[in-house]
C-alpha cells in the first residue's frame, strides 16, 4: 500500500509538535524571566523604601544586612559600610554586577533621593532555582500534553487516510483499457472506510464504467470507419481506373480523372492518419520498409499544380535519402501538409526539399511567421492569416501529432519576410 499520504501526515504532525515545543519553551523561558524580574524589583524596591522610612525616623536606622541582601548609603553614618568601588559610579536603576572577590552576579538597585544614594545588592539565586524548577515542570507538562494530543490526532487522521491511500493504490493498478472495478466496490473497502471513501469508491466505479464504454465505442468507430470510409474511395478508384483505360476518353477528361485519383489517394492517406491517431498507443499501424525519396517525389508532383500560376521553383536536394521502416502513408500526409503550406504562402522565389540521412527539411521563401504565430502554429484550427488561408487550420496539428506518434518529431523555424523551415527528424 502506498504510504505517501500517511507519511506526509506523520511529518506534518511531527513538524507541528516540534514547532509547538519551540513556542512553548520560548514562552516558558520568557515568562520565567519576566516573573523573576518582577519579583526581584519589587523585593528590592520595597527594601529601599523601608530603609529610607527608617532613616527618616532615626539616623541610626541600620542598613539591610542578611545572607542574601546587603545595603550601602551615601552619605553614611558612623558605622555604616563603605560602598564597594564597583557600585560607586552606577547611575540610578537596576543592574547586575559581579563584585570584587565574588563569582556570583548580584542584582543591584541604585536608589538616588535628596537625602542621598542607597545601594542594595541582592543574591537571587534561590529565586532563580525556584523559577527554573517551576519552568521545567511547566515545560515538561506542556510538551507531554502537546505530544500526546499530536499522537492521538495523528492516529485518528491515519485511520481516516489509510482507506483513501488503499483506494488510490488499487486504482493505480488498473489497466486503463479494462479497469478492475470489482476490487474497489464498497463491500471490498477496509473496515475503517468512512462515508466519504464509500462515495469516492462509487464515483470511481462509475467513472471506470463510463471510460470502458467510451473505449469500446472508440474501438467500434475505428473498426467501422476503417471499412465504411474506404469502400466509397475504392469504388471511385476502380471507376477512374476504368475510365482512364478507355481509349475514347479525351485528354482533358484524362487530366481531370488523374486529379480525382490523386485526391482519392490523398483522402485515403488522411483517413489512415486519423485512424492511426484514434488507435491506442500500443497498436502499431501497418508498416513496411520504404524509400523516403519515393514519398518526396510523389508529394512534389502532387503539389506542382498549386504552383502553376506562381513564379516559384520547387527543387529536391538529395544529400542522403534514408530508408525507413514504418507506415509510408503517414510520412506522405506529414510531408504533403508541409508542401501545401509552403506552396500556399510562397508567392515568389523557391521551395527546397532537402533530404538528409536523419531528416527532411522543407524550406520556402514565403511570407514567414512572427513569434506569436509560430508559437501557435500547431494549435488545432488556428489560422495566422484567416483572410489568406482557406483551410481548416488542422494540417500542421495533424502532422505534428502523427510525427509524435511515429517518433518523427516536427519542428518549425520562421521569420517574417524570409520564409519558413519545417524539419521532420528520424530517430534511431
Amino acid at each position: 500500500m502506498t504510504q505517501g499520504l500517511p507519511r506526509r501526515i506523520k511529518l506534518a504532525f511531527i513538524l507541528q509538535a516540534i514547532l509547538g515545543s519551540i513556542v512553548i519553551t520560548a514562552g516558558v523561558l520568557l515568562a520565567g524571566m519576566g516573573v523573576r524580574h518582577g519579583i526581584v524589583v519589587e523585593r528590592m524596591q520595597r527594601e529601599a523604601d523601608l530603609f529610607w522610612t527608617g532613616r527618616e525616623a532615626s539616623p541610626t536606622y541600620p542598613l539591610p544586612r542578611t545572607s542574601r541582601m546587603t545595603g550601602y548609603v551615601v552619605p553614611g553614618q558612623p558605622g555604616d559600610r563603605h560602598v564597594p568601588r564597583e557600585l560607586r559610579e552606577s547611575a540610578p536603576g537596576m543592574y547586575q554586577r559581579q563584585l570584587f572577590g565574588s563569582t556570583d552576579h548580584l542584582d543591584v538597585l541604585v536608589d538616588r533621593r535628596p537625602e542621598g544614594t542607597f545601594y542594595l545588592t541582592f543574591d537571587a539565586s534561590h529565586i532563580d532555582r525556584a523559577i527554573l524548577v517551576t519552568a521545567l515542570v511547566s515545560l515538561l507538562l506542556s510538551l507531554l500534553a502537546t505530544y500526546l494530543i499530536s499522537w492521538l490526532t495523528y492516529r485518528t487522521s491515519k485511520r481516516l487516510v489509510v482507506p483513501v491511500s488503499w483506494l488510490a493504490d488499487e486504482v493505480s493498478k488498473w489497466d486503463p483499457r479494462d479497469p478492475d472495478t470489482e476490487a474497489i466496490k464498497p463491500r471490498r473497502l477496509p473496515p475503517d472506510a468512512g462515508s466519504e471513501v464509500h462515495r469516492l469508491s462509487r464515483a470511481l466505479v462509475g467513472l471506470a464504467e463510463r471510460v470502458a464504454d467510451f473505449v469500446e465505442r472508440e474501438r467500434d468507430f475505428t473498426r467501422d470507419a476503417s471499412h465504411e470510409l474506404r469502400t466509397p474511395l475504392t469504388v471511385i478508384r476502380v471507376a477512374t481506373d476504368m475510365m482512364l483505360g478507355d481509349p475514347d476518353t479525351s485528354p482533358r477528361t484524362l487530366r481531370s480523372l488523374a486529379r480525382v485519383q490523386r485526391a482519392g489517394r490523398d483522402m485515403e492517406a488522411v483517413i489512415d492518419a486519423f485512424l492511426i491517431l484514434a488507435r491506442e498507443a500500443d497498436i502499431a499501424p501497418q508498416s513496411a520498409e520504404f524509400e523516403v525519396r519515393d514519398i518526396v517525389d510523389d508529394q512534389v508532383e502532387r503539389v506542382r499544380p498549386l504552383l502553376a500560376s506562381k513564379p516559384v521553383a520547387i527543387e529536391v536536394i538529395d544529400n542522403g535519402s534514408p530508408r525507413l521502416f514504418g507506415p509510408p502513408h503517414v510520412l506522405a500526409v506529414m510531408l504533403g501538409n508541409l508542401l501545401s503550406n509552403a506552396a500556399h504562402f510562397t508567392d515568389h522565389g523557391q521551395i527546397e526539399i532537402r533530404l538528409e540521412v536523419d531528416r527532411i527539411e522543407v524550406r520556402d521563401s514565403g511570407i514567414g511567421m512572427d513569434p506569436e504565430t509560430l508559437s501557435r502554429a500547431f494549435d488545432p484550427f488556428y489560422r495566422g492569416d484567416p483572410a489568406r488561408e482557406s483551410g481548416s487550420g488542422m494540417g500542421l496539428s495533424i502532422a505534428r501529432r502523427l510525427g509524435d506518434r511515429m517518433g518523427w518529431p516536427l519542428h518549425l523555424q520562421s521569420e517574417i519576410g524570409r520564409g519558413t523551415i519545417a524539419t521532420i527528424r528520424f530517430k534511431g
